[in-house]
């Protein structure tokens, strides 16, 4: 058995859960309509849903957007089989708001949790980086929710993650997660 399938095997209750998260998705990725239009709809930084200036307080409709966006180069769309309409997003369409881990065998797995109730897994197929591009003093930290559709995680989250990670040679900070280690951030 290799690595990659131990690991599997050993976190299959929480690569379960992400995949029957993904399994109720629509396929968005095979929906190509033409643009229909622009619609007055922002996902803020937050990612809270704000239609013609009031935000979207009915938790079921958030949800159901989010199940059917679709990120085209810089440019996020609500879309159906006939149907695409652009929306805007301020920094990523997904919030992450809570992070849990497991330790099995020696082993690490960290499950984060998006605004929506959707669970992602740390891992190669959704890998965690963070942005410095704003300079080293402003870590935005990142995760590909699906299918190449970013999460934000909150403050809270990210420091969790800090607390958790372990120091390298390299000075790096680093979280491992499924047999994999993602830089947090560089230490003084």
């Amino acid at each position: 058995m290799t690595k990659s399938q131990s690991l599997d095997d050993l976190f299959a209750d929480l690569l379960a859960r992400q995949e029957n998260d993904s399994a109720k998705l629509p396929p968005v990725h095979l929906w190509d309509p033409p643009k229909s239009g622009d619609m007055d709809l922002v996902v803020d930084r937050e990612g809270r849903w704000i239609h013609e200036g009031g935000e979207i307080r009915r938790e079921r409709l958030v949800k159901l957007f989010s199940t059917i966006l679709k990120r085209e180069g810089g440019h996020y769309f609500l879309v159906t089989p006939v149907e695409k309409w652009q929306i805007k997003v301020d920094f990523a369409p997904f919030y992450i708001i809570s992070a849990s881990r497991e330790n099995r065998d020696s082993q690490q797995a960290i499950s984060l949790t998006t605004s929506t109730g959707e669970t992602i897994v740390i891992s190669a197929e959704n890998p965690l980086w963070v942005d410095d591009s704003k300079g080293p003093d402003h870590p935005t930290p990142l995760i590909t929710v699906r299918h190449n559709l970013p999460g934000l995680l909150s403050r809270t989250v990210f420091y969790q993650l800090v607390e958790w990670g372990q120091p390298s040679q390299d000075g790096g900070l680093y979280i491992e997660s499924m047999g994999r280690q993602f830089l947090l951030g560089m230490m003084d």
